[in-house]
């Protein structure tokens, strides 16, 4: 019988559980598949530090070499270091990871030549398929003649790219904690940041995909509290914290205080106007009206899309964006092949820090403007019944808008807020900006009333 692969196919990338929802069987004709649909006579794969990775990784190469495509292994890495040797070796690729799940979890990123995504409609969907035929009726029949494996080290060559794009050479000394939650931060940080007039402070740094401090997501306040600590305790100058992948990067102040994703993407968008002047800006519809103000305040064009890496990046490839930047801390830069990278936000935020003499919290108050509620997750079984109420109660009130892009946003002179459904869970999740705290809350309890009720 063909495996079910409803539930570890999702929208951009496999993810599920090893060994009870996919195991290396699966993995090896997930890479025969892989390169079938990309037609592809060589690609290269990485992997992180859980331990079903290295064993998943080397399956997924046989299934791709059975079938005649040279394959490159680089080993350990983030996954930003597998979409730059993407982009560098111009290979279609696939890391082993899931980002910042729990260690029973382990799943696969794939992207064409330089690093372009393979969604649910670029490739994943024809993936899958073919997947559940082979599981069905046998592996497909081997090339004629097997594609060659090789190992290559390409974290070096991964720093040297990220450090030529920010100049951080007349920057001041910093005190930097950085959290890498015994992910993939402890393999790649002290290669980028070495040289570097940086104090590091390093906190799990050993690679243990049983995450033994804390889970490896930083979008959770829990996963920060350590940090934040630390912080104080050093009397740093800024914490750093990456996710379990070490995709994203998540940024706290010398006090200790959460910088929101938001302004970091306003900092470092009127950074990359700067070298690019009159560039396009691409901002997902929940991010902060801060991001698209300081976009046209610094000459450029902002462009707000839908919640996901794949819509940022097509719309990136389409308008010729120099940045992007997501509400969940994920940074995509048109100098990384359009790809996201939280090491190259980082460097950002070190090199704009370093370059005055100000502590972060008062360079970042130009880009934090408004008062936000994070996303308040609600779990709800009718999640369109409840959107349809909450878009009755608002649409015919006076000076009010409201669009479907992704969800339902209800914006007002003085707030907005978008509410949308989960892809993979029983959730509606709320995201509210007001021009006051007061405001915010009052709207906070409004909105959550109807969704709860």
């Amino acid at each position: 019988m063909a495996a079910d692969l409803s539930q570890i196919v999702k929208a951009y990338d496999v993810r599920g559980v090893v060994p009870d929802q996919w195991d290396e069987a699966l993995a090896e004709l997930f890479g025969a598949a892989f390169v079938t649909v990309t037609d592809a006579d060589a690609i290269v794969i990485g992997h992180d530090m859980r331990p079903s990775s290295p064993g998943l990784s080397a399956a997924f190469a046989r299934g791709a070499a059975r079938l005649g495509a040279d394959v490159t292994l680089i080993g350990l890495c983030s996954t930003d270091q597998l979409y730059y040797a993407s982009g560098a070796l111009h290979l279609p690729g696939a890391m082993f990871t899931a980002s910042h799940n729990p260690a029973q979890y382990n799943g696969i990123k794939m992207c064409r030549a330089g690093a372009a995504p393979v969604g649910q409609d670029t490739g994943l969907g024809e993936i899958r398929e073919l997947v559940e035929r082979w599981s069905d009726e046998g592996a497909p029949k081997p090339a004629a003649t097997e594609g060659t494996v090789t190992h290559r080290e390409t974290l070096t060559d991964y720093a040297s790219h990220l450090l030529s794009l920010v100049d951080l050479s007349a920057i001041r000394p910093l005190k930097v904690v950085v959290d890498a939650g015994n992910g993939m931060g402890g393999h790649t940080v002290p290669t980028v940041f070495d040289g570097l007039p940086l104090d590091v402070v390093p906190m799990y740094f050993e690679l243990d995909g049983t995450f033994p401090n804390h889970e490896a997501n930083p979008l959770d306040p829990k996963n920060i509290v350590d940090l934040q600590a630390r912080v104080r305790a050093e009397g740093a100058d800024l914490g750093l914290a990456f996710d379990g992948d070490a995709d994203r990067c998540f940024v706290v102040d010398e006090n200790g205080d959460p910088v929101a994703p938001s302004a970091i993407t306003a900092l470092v968008a009127a950074r990359e106007l700067a070298k690019n002047p009159g560039g396009t800006v691409i901002h997902n519809l929940i991010t902060s009206w801060s991001v698209p103000e300081v976009v046209r305040e610094h000459g450029g064009t902002p462009v707000r899309t839908r919640v996901g890496h794949s819509f940022i990046k097509e719309e990136m490839a389409k308008t010729g964006a120099v940045f992007g930047g997501e509400h969940s801390a994920h940074y995509y830069f048109k100098d990384f092949w359009n790809a996201d990278t939280g090491m190259l936000a980082a460097l950002h935020v070190l090199a704009a820090l370093g370059g005055q003499d100000g502590p972060l919290s008062s360079l970042v108050a130009a880009y934090d403007r408004y008062a936000a509620s994070g996303e308040i997750n609600s779990t709800v079984a009718d999640q369109a019944g409840r959107l349809a109420a909450v878009k009755a109660a608002y649409e015919n009130q006076d000076g009010v808008t409201l669009d479907d892009l992704d969800g339902l946003t209800v914006t007002s002179t003085n707030w907005w807020f978008n509410l949308r459904a989960s892809n993979t869970e029983p959730l509606l999740r709320l995201n509210i900006e007001a021009r006051d705290t007061t405001t915010m809350q009052h709207l906070r309890d409004e909105v959550l009333k109807l969704v709860r009720a």
